[in-house]
């Protein structure tokens, strides 16, 4: 039976080596790959953009990063803003309009979500501007601000031929508290040792939630935006990958994202992001299996996509539980061989939750290191925000667990003006 337990856990072990060692030769890469010296090219076109906002009571923030667009080094007759107030209950469409963006006001309370109001808005500029020429849309979340340089870098990877741009997402409020700096550390780090790997590596990146590019062309051919999954960002880079879209990254083009500090608020997004990855998975898993074996480019693209989705932290549950479960089962042996067994099974439980905490903290002290210079904080709150990182990732579990069971809708994230990131870095 020993043997049994021994088997069990070290397969276990093995199998999920071998299916995300591919991450650590990604963490790598992005450390090594982060001292080279960048290649400013410069674009031979300046491309005509659309700037796509989403908003939903929204009115504290929007002028802000309307704002931030405005002052933007690029041509301002290359740029127009569109905000899509989406069901909203105060003066966001007001505000919208009047620090200059072009508004379009929805009210829909059976297609609630992101996904369907941009696709409202791109198909109403479709309509009304058929005739601008845009050749490619950016997705911003009214609560961003915009590094002056932002479209000017975006421009210079979309000019490279990429369907898809994403960025270096970056925080507004990393130094709030623990569950801010935690969001802010998770996303540094899928800047610094996903994205920024996989577009040295020539493979597919994933766009996250905003900040990010897509050409007019993938537009069309889609029919406007028709992903509508809970995590419909998601469902977009998986679709990217079966359909051979090449999703480049933009290291030089950053934007600054509010992170909620209130655990409601923080357990209600992170229980729809669990749950729409649930969605993708089902939806998409077979699809990317089938085209893993296509090799080259989409075949990486697709195996990553499939990693991304797997639901990693019920798989881990799940060993745990077998673990328990034969534990369990030996307690009428005798009691020597329950002892032993025993002895077994909480030693894997807690070698587990161990190795847990351990690989996040160091991962997240990688991405601190490297983005030291980046993170608007105080060197202690950085390094005690680092040790409370790995428990913000473990409050996933129960929320795991809730969203597998229960029915999830979207709701929407209360936003504030925050003006504690380096305003010299965003307007000036």
């Amino acid at each position: 039976m020993l043997n049994f337990v021994n088997d069990i856990n070290w397969i276990i072990a093995v199998v999920f080596t071998l299916f995300y060692f591919y991450q650590i030769i990604f963490t790598l890469v992005g450390v090594t790959g982060k001292w080279r010296k960048q290649k400013h090219t410069v674009s031979a076109i300046q491309h005509k953009f659309a700037v796509i906002i989403c908003a939903r009571n929204e009115s504290a923030v929007i002028a802000e990063i309307i704002n931030s667009l405005r002052n933007q080094n690029y041509p301002s007759h290359l740029l127009d803003i569109f905000v899509i107030a989406d069901n909203c209950t105060d003066d966001t469409a007001d505000c919208a309009r009047r620090a200059g963006a072009i508004v379009y006001e929805r009210w829909n309370q059976n297609q609630v979500g992101k996904g369907y109001a941009m696709d409202y808005l791109l198909k109403q500029i479709n309509l009304d501007h058929s005739n601008a020429g845009y050749e490619g849309f950016f997705v911003f979340d009214a609560d961003n601000l915009i590094d002056v340089h932002f479209i000017e870098e975006m421009n210079k990877v979309f000019d490279r031929g990429y369907d898809v741009v994403t960025c270096y997402r970056n925080s507004k409020n990393f130094s709030a508290n623990w569950i801010s700096a935690g969001y802010s550390i998770w996303f540094l780090r899928e800047a610094r040792f996903l994205n920024f790997p996989r577009m040295l590596l020539g493979t597919n990146c994933a766009i996250s939630g905003t900040g990010f590019l897509v050409s007019a062309e993938l537009i069309r051919s889609n029919g406007g935006w028709p992903f509508h999954l809970l995590t419909e960002d998601i469902e977009f880079s998986a679709h990217c990958a079966l359909n051979n879209r090449r999703i480049g990254y933009c290291d030089n083009a950053i934007i600054y994202d509010e992170q909620p500090t209130s655990f409601r608020q923080s357990w209600d997004q992170r229980m729809r992001w669990s749950k729409g990855f649930y969605q993708v998975n089902a939806k998409y898993s077979l699809s990317l299996i089938k085209n893993i074996f296509s090799g080259g480019r989409k075949g990486l693209s697709c195996y990553d996509m499939l990693m991304t989705i797997a639901p990693g932290m019920l798989l881990t549950l799940f060993a745990i539980l077998i673990n328990v479960v034969i534990g369990i089962a030996c307690v009428s042996q005798p009691h020597y061989i329950a002892y032993r067994v025993t002895k077994e099974v909480l030693h894997f439980v807690a070698m587990t939750g161990i190795n847990f905490y351990l690989c996040l903290f160091i991962y997240g002290l990688l991405t601190i290191l490297s983005e030291w210079k980046q993170i608007n904080a105080k060197g202690y709150l950085k390094f005690a925000y680092l040790l409370t990182f790995p428990v913000f990732m473990f409050t996933y579990i129960p929320i795991s667990l809730v969203a597998l069971v229960c029915n999830v809708e979207w709701k929407p994230i209360r936003h504030t003006s925050v003006t504690s990131c380096r305003q010299e870095q965003i307007i000036s």
